[in-house]
């Protein structure tokens, strides 16, 4: 697995496929079994704070006090690492949106409030990677949006290099630079967002009546051989010889009852179906 600096890296997988685990090898929060984990080009072995301190993170969900407001919960963070700087903590608020003046404590926020917080525990130290356990989990639309224009910030204005975990795909279209696929503990595939976009094919979906009917007059009157069928009444052609309207004008005229047409493009969660063969989100 490789995060380039000053990237958004995607890590995607079902739930259970490891990308928390993952992330808490690297964190050092869970002992490995094998291979190697490298920092800034700095093989990690045991606890080494000078590394650890260069790295900000928000896994799984974050003990804040819930009878403390934003600000003073980042300043009992800040001791506990054994540096307070409250003009930071006054930074990394004003980032993620969260006034610092704000009386209200963290037992009244939202969900969405509650994962700001956490973005700004785990950048108040300003540091150079980020890992981010999926922070949109649980985010109405709204939420999701502003964390995904939160997130691309804190990339493309703010310098961070930032891996980032989520099982949301049509998300993580919108938001990453580079993707890891993982099941079952494997890297399947490792690429690139503009590679990974190469991989999507437009096709014609048809909802017929006489499926089986259809399927033989495409193959043998219309030659088109790239024909898959999803479901009884669906089928999808990939070989884009005719375009929707000509195709349902020699349905229509071979005496077929089409009751849908549409051209598609495949989304990276159906490419994710195919490459784990079949397997789809949880």
């Amino acid at each position: 697995m490789h995060v380039p600096k000053g990237q958004i890296y995607g890590l995607l997988g079902r739930n259970g496929a490891g990308k928390t685990t993952i992330m808490k090898m690297v964190l050092g929060l869970v002992k490995k079994d094998s291979g190697s984990v490298t920092l800034f080009n700095q093989e990690m072995a045991g606890y080494q704070s000078g590394i650890y301190d260069r790295i900000g993170s928000a896994i799984e969900s974050p003990g804040f006090y819930s009878n403390l407001t934003a600000a003073e919960n980042l300043l009992v963070f800040s001791r506990l690492r054994g540096k307070v700087d409250r003009i930071k903590i006054r930074n990394a608020l004003d980032v993620v949106g969260l006034p610092y003046q704000d009386k209200k404590i963290f037992s009244k926020y939202s969900l969405g409030m509650k994962q700001r917080l956490a973005i700004a525990n785990a950048i108040v130290n300003d540091p150079e990677l980020l890992i981010l356990d999926e922070p949109t989990n649980g985010l109405d639309p709204i939420g999701i949006a502003e964390m995904r224009t939160l997130i691309r910030k804190l990339s493309h204005e703010y310098g961070k290099t930032i891996l980032i975990s989520s099982h949301q795909l049509s998300e993580m279209e919108q938001m990453v630079d580079w993707v890891g696929i993982i099941h079952e503990g494997s890297m399947l595939e490792e690429c690139s967002y503009w590679q990974l976009k190469e991989n999507e094919h437009s096709y014609i979906r048809l909802v017929v009546k006489e499926p089986e009917q259809v399927n033989e007059y495409l193959k043998n009157d219309l030659s088109i051989e790239k024909i898959t069928r999803p479901e009884a009444s669906v089928i999808e052609i990939y070989d884009l010889k005719y375009g929707t309207l000509e195709l349902n004008s020699r349905l229509f005229a071979a005496g077929f009852a089409v009751a849908e047409i549409s051209k598609c493009q495949n989304s990276l969660e159906d490419y994710f179906k195919e490459l784990t063969g079949g397997a789809g989100i949880a």
